[in-house]
């Protein structure tokens, strides 16, 4: 049996791309019996490619979805898109500005149309770019969050929450955004820190005789204060409280309240009270009725109410306003100050926090629920330690405003009726209204926030609100994987929405993957130009090789620092398990056919393989079962490279080599009865490369499926022998003892050296004769010796073992001199390095200043320098003696 030399990843994954692709493997029937897994996507935003952070969740699904369904389950991933709502139309905007057209220019219905023409377009780049990681998704499932079947059932559970009173209409302050001029929520508005100033500003007293000071970070909003705030306990102002004061600028009369929620310990402890532009001051305002003044426009211009700074933006008014004040004899100091700015989490921009009229979510009645299905074990969040995290924000939670000022999304089901103002929400367009009978009928122009769709996600996907036979198969659902970054945004939501409308959870289990930075740990991000495509790197290295690496670095939701040098070394990996593929099926003829195997037939080294085989598949599938992939994938590694291809594959040359005719029929027996195993265990984790391997090494079982539906090996018992496990390590000890010898000793790869081993006891003088081909073969050996003393008369070089003192005689391959010279200048280097590193870890300024990673690799390097430089001393010593 032939295989290509060379692994050529990109024609091997084309291949199989577009075989997954055009069968329909991978779609589940309607009716399915026996056991079932059913995942859904988190749904990428339209807005653009995957990134490498899709790359990692994706894989983590693929894994799953493929593992689960050679564990014998129906199982179901289901695919889909989001719209992307704020975020889409940004980008939108900006490519009509390209044209220098504006979206009110084109008009709604025209603006939406060219929308959908790019959302198709960036729908079948994703599903390509999804297809090109090897995922193995249902294509016939596959949902878009504006599709009519979905909006239908947004539509539907808007207005059910509606009629229980769980949905709103009302004014309250809200987070709005000037650029893209619509509501945010306040998950969405993403605080950074900022250092600027505090201006503390002297508010005269109304009878002239003096004056309150207050502090505050933002002067501009001056034109907006309807009082000045006081704690009630705070000595310095109760007999100001119920006095009044002069606005500056505005000349203005306001109020001195007292309120709890005022901190005397802030500036003066006397506030401003701004209740149009401040959440805490519309609280305040609420408890003490004062009115709430707007002084800003949607584009957070100074509006009519500003007085003298009308049109001005928010932030020359503020230089303004304070010069004004200067001028005045108001500004009493300005001192620096940190503190916390809302941005807009799509466009940047500094919100402003303004009261509106907006459509609200109760959110207090839905969250008591999902509390308990975390509580009483429902719901299981992977990590355990992100359950705190939920209960706070949880047990804390406002409600959520999900009306938002654009076109693109889902237009909010509430109708206005021109004759009479009565409002009608309802899933379809009403002919009339309820009140007055009129048919002047106008639709609320706002559109739902995107996370309200994608809360119904895990149900509406599967035909909700109608009781379809995929919702009663698959719902809830029995994994979800995301990042924990969108645990408020999303998971909490769902689980909300899946109780509220389901009467069940969505899931029963979710696993939070950490972020992907940057080599150094840096986030990532387009601005410092270190975002990694994952098509750039499957292109150059192969889909199978960044998935590895991608899994094999996830442990515990912690963030991962991406790294091509790694990618580069699985796909040496990837090389080496086409090699040894392509070693086994050489050696097998044409004509071979994998037999049962018989544990009379089988050498020490065929035992011990196939007992280390049966453990990696323990093993693997415990480390899935408990989510510890990245165990998983380093074990695989490790057992594939080490044991499989540089042990037990080298064990097995002498014997393919002999002239014995069954031996050799027995090790390529086993040769193929593992290889088979690997290929199964392995393709979850890399699916081309398996698959395309698996499509010639099934022949020889006679087998005809593609790997993807092949049933998981599972652990078998007759194939287990635990004696072998410590026979062979003696073996390898010896093994590597000599070959350490030799590489420290400069002997020449081709150079057949004598050795003598003096046995710790007698059972290891039957296994080293037994296994004396392998031994001499590996460890490049032309006499092996076992000897109760080592000879005087030879210049041997020694080390040890549990299993036996071992004895490399050197006279025959090197100058006694030169290499007692050459030893003794690298023991001077080293010992030089090793004053170097411990200078360092004993200096206070560079432990108590650098990295911690940086101190571990300095005494990592001084361990290793100390561990060398000891085994040539000993070297050094046999040399001289």
């Amino acid at each position: 049996m032939i295989l290509e030399k060379a692994y050529e990843h990109k024609e091997i994954e084309k291949k199989w791309m577009e075989f997954w692709l055009n069968s329909t493997i991978f779609q589940v029937g309607q009716v399915v019996q026996g056991k079932r897994f059913s995942i859904v996507i988190p749904p990428p935003n339209i807005t653009g490619g995957l990134h490498i952070g899709h790359g990692l969740q994706y894989t983590l699904h693929d894994v799953y979805t493929r593992w689960k369904r050679m564990k014998g389950c129906t199982s179901l991933w289901v695919p889909g898109m989001d719209h992307a709502g704020i975020a889409t139309q940004y980008i939108m905007e900006k490519e009509l500005a390209k044209e220098n057209v504006t979206r009110e220019q084109l008009g709604r219905d025209k603006f939406i149309e060219r929308v959908w023409q790019w959302a198709g377009a960036a729908m079948d780049r994703i599903k390509f770019q999804l297809m090109k990681l090897g995922s193995s998704c249902d294509w016939s499932h596959q949902h878009f969050t504006l599709n009519d079947d979905l909006t239908r059932a947004v539509l539907e559970a808007f207005v059910r929450l509606y009629q229980e009173r769980l949905i709103y209409r009302a004014e309250y302050i809200i987070n709005w955004c000037p650029r893209c001029l619509t509501a945010l929520s306040d998950l969405e508005t993403i605080h950074k820190e900022y250092s600027g100033k505090l201006f503390y500003i002297r508010y005269p007293l109304k009878s002239g005789q003096g004056y309150v000071e207050v502090a505050t970070t933002r002067p501009e909003t001056i034109p907006g204060d309807t009082a000045v705030g006081v704690n009630p306990n705070d000595e310095r102002y109760k007999v100001a409280i119920g006095d009044y004061v002069i606005l500056p600028v505005l000349k203005r009369e306001i109020p001195i309240i007292a309120d709890e929620a005022v901190d005397p310990a802030f500036g003066t402890g006397a506030v401003k009270i701004t209740p149009g532009h401040d959440p805490d001051d519309f609280e305040i305002g609420k408890r003490h009725k004062l009115a709430s003044i707007t002084i800003m426009t949607d584009s957070a211009k100074m509006n009519e109410q500003s007085g003298p700074y009308e049109g001005q933006d928010r932030f020359v008014c503020r230089k303004n306003i304070l010069s004004d004040l200067a001028n005045e004899g108001l500004l009493a100091k300005e001192e620096d100050y940190a503190y916390s700015i809302g941005h807009c989490f799509r466009c940047d921009t500094i919100v402003e926090p303004r009261v509106s009229k907006q459509w609200f979510v109760r959110m207090k009645p839905l969250a008591e629920p999902a509390i308990k299905a975390v509580e009483d074990g429902r719901v299981e969040l992977v990590p355990s330690n992100w359950n705190k995290v939920y209960y706070d924000w949880l047990n804390n939670i406002r409600d959520w405003c999900i009306s938002r000022q654009i076109w693109w999304g889902h237009q909010i089901p509430a109708y206005y009726c021109q004759d009479c103002s009565e409002l009608t929400v309802s899933v379809t367009r009403p002919l009339k209204c309820q009140q007055c009978n009129s048919t002047s009928l106008i639709q609320d122009e706002d559109v739902l926030d995107t996370w309200f769709s994608s809360a119904l996600w895990p149900f509406t996907v599967f035909g909700w609100p109608e009781k379809t036979v995929d919702l009663k198969q698959y719902y809830p659902t029995n994994l979800l994987i995301t990042g924990y970054d969108i645990l408020f945004f999303w998971v909490a939501r769902m689980i909300m929405m899946g109780l509220k409308f389901m009467n069940d959870v969505p899931f029963k289990q979710v696993l939070f993957t950490g972020l992907i930075r940057d080599e150094k740990g840096n986030k990532m991000s387009r601005t410092k130009g270190n975002v990694v495509d994952p098509l750039e790197v499957i292109d150059n290295m192969g889909a199978d090789a960044l998935r590895f690496t991608l899994i094999s670095q996830t442990a515990d939701a912690m963030d991962v620092s991406f790294s091509r040098n790694k990618v580069q070394g699985n796909r040496a990996f990837m090389n080496k398990l086409w090699n040894v593929s392509r070693f086994v099926l050489m050696n097998i003829p044409d004509e071979f056919m994998v037999k049962p195997l018989r544990a009379e037939d089988l050498s020490l080294f065929d035992r011990w393989i196939l007992t280390r085989t049966n453990e990696i598949i323990q093993e693997v599938d415990h480390n899935l079962t408990y989510y510890e992939l990245s165990k998983a994938g380093n074990l695989l590694y490790h057992f594939i490279w080490n044991e499989f291809c540089d042990w037990y594959v080298e064990f097995s040359k002498p014997y393919l080599n002999a002239p014995d005719e069954k031996r050799k029929e027995t090790t390529l027996n086993v040769l193929a009865v593992v290889l088979g195993k690997i290929l199964k265990v392995l393709h979850p984790f890399t699916p081309f490369i398996t698959e395309e391997l698996w499509s010639i090494v099934k022949k020889l079982f006679k087998e005809d499926k593609t790997l993807a539906l092949t049933a998981m090996p599972e652990y078998v018992e007759t194939e287990v022998f635990a004696e072998s496990k410590e026979e062979i390590t003696a073996i390898q000890d010896v093994i590597s003892r000599v070959r350490q010898i030799r590489a420290e000793m400069n002997i020449a790869p081709q150079k057949e050296v004598s050795c003598y081993v003096k046995i710790a006891e007698d059972k290891y003088g039957e296994l080293f004769t037994y296994a004396l081909p392998q031994i001499l073969f590996l460890a490049k050996l032309k006499e092996f010796f076992l000897a109760a003393e080592f000879p005087a008369d030879k210049m041997l070089v020694k080390d040890s073992a549990p299993c036996a003192h071992i004895g490399v005689d050197l006279l025959e391959s090197v100058d006694r001199d030169k290499e007692t010279a050459r030893i003794e200048k690298e023991i001077s280097k080293l010992e030089k390095t090793l004053n170097d590193v411990t200078a360092k870890l004993i200096d206070k300024n560079i432990i108590e200043k650098a990295p911690r990673e940086v101190i571990e690799s300095f005494q990592n390097r001084k361990d290793e320098t100390q561990l060398r430089l000891n085994r040539l001393r000993a070297h050094l010593h046999d040399l001289q003696k």
